[in-house]
């Protein structure tokens, strides 16, 4: 009985994953999500994706700019120069694990970093004459431009760079956009879209979107099943984007920008454990991990087992 209790639970295709943290925080005003990668670090999450059975490497950090030694620049984008370098930077490093037959998990940072690994998956698939799909799970679409920004905080535009809404370098990583095609992009859990996004929305074609409402109304599972379907249409996979202000702040307290109302505990580990019984999620993220304003790493750790979950960790 002591022997099978402490063999690792081997998921059905163990992987070699390349853990790659961002600690930007330029995207946004709030500062604390800098420290995002070394909070989820600390909670353990190497050794407990290794005791799933996955080989797990850590790439270290990109070098990110500090805010204070630099100017924020157009106030529509603040520190777009920046972010886009780090970007940059990111993409070279994912497209770099993709290559070398691992799976990139990467850390923010706030979300603008998504732009960084999604242009380093979509180039990876690219050279190969394939393309992408995106679930995008966040409590905010984060389809802002420059001009609809309310902010000018860079957080709130990296779908719309992903997309190919605004035309500035950011979103030409790679000198080629959209990265992902909007019929193949999945926005899920959002509750807090002003009406420049909505309209955004519409003009990108993005039709798979699936708001609070609809996962009360029609359950988490559907809503996931729906979306993985949309995501892996045509495609070689998913990335998987995670802001962790989706969920709760009861359970989450520690975000960027928190909002009432989202995803619980279990919701939220429904839909990782559904992502992983399909397959096919090409890369992982999870952004937005605050430890100025968490309590005791709880927000951390639950970063650590929602990316278990999503690496094949079953209850049974």
């Amino acid at each position: 009985m002591n022997d099978i209790k402490s063999k690792p639970q081997t998921p059905a295709t163990g992987r070699k994953i390349r853990v790659i943290g961002v600690p930007l925080d330029l995207g946004q005003s709030r500062r604390g999500v800098d420290m995002g990668p070394s909070a989820v670090r600390v909670a353990g999450l190497e050794a407990r994706l290794e005791a799933l059975g996955h080989i797990v490497e850590d790439g270290g950090n990109v070098s990110v700019a500090i805010a204070e030694t630099k100017k924020e620049g157009h106030p529509r984008a603040k520190y777009l120069k920046e972010i886009t370098a780090t970007c940059a930077k990111e993409a070279d490093l994912v497209l770099k694990a993709l290559e070398q037959g691992m799976t990139p998990v990467v850390l923010g940072g706030d979300h603008s970093i998504a732009v960084g690994t999604v242009s380093g998956v979509a180039e990876f698939y690219r050279r190969q004459g394939q393309k992408i799909g995106l679930i995008w799970i966040d409590a905010h679409s984060d389809i802002n431009t420059p001009e609809s920004s309310p902010s000018g905080n860079v957080h709130g535009m990296p779908l719309a760079a992903i997309l190919g809404l605004w035309p500035d370098e950011l979103s030409k990583i790679y000198d080629f956009s959209p990265k992902v095609l909007p019929e193949n992009t999945v926005i899920i859990g959002v509750r807090d879209i002003d009406q420049a996004e909505k309209d955004n929305i519409r003009r990108a074609g993005v039709t798979e979107v699936y708001t609070m409402r609809d996962i009360d109304e029609r359950g988490m599972r559907t809503v996931i099943e729906e979306g993985l379907r949309a995501a892996g249409r045509g495609t070689a996979g998913y990335h998987v984007s995670l802001d962790m202000d989706w969920i709760d702040p009861e359970d989450a307290p520690g975000v960027g920008t928190p909002v009432r109302g989202g995803a619980t505990y279990r919701e939220a580990h429904l839909a990782m454990e559904i992502i992983a019984d399909h397959g096919r999620m090409t890369s992982f993220e999870i952004v937005e991990v605050n430890p100025v304003i968490d309590e005791h790493n709880r927000t951390a750790m639950l970063a650590v087992e929602l990316t278990m979950s999503a690496f094949g960790k079953k209850i049974l």
